[in-house]
């Protein structure tokens, strides 16, 4: 399961040829958790800073 969570870093930049819907689709859900993980580490750091009483 490692090995497929670093593949998917790895060819998240590479521009290649799409042949089926499989591929699509695979390469999209690999975006959207890449998006998702994104949101889910960010959104906590911006709410602690916007909801931070000025000193």
């Amino acid at each position: 399961m490692l090995e497929q969570f670093l593949q998917m870093f790895v060819s998240v930049g590479e521009v290649k040829t799409i042949h089926t819907m499989v591929d699509f689709y695979t390469y999209v859900k690999g975006l959207e958790y890449l998006i998702c993980a994104g949101f889910f580490v960010g959104f906590p750091i911006f709410y602690r800073y916007i909801n931070t009483p000025p000193e």
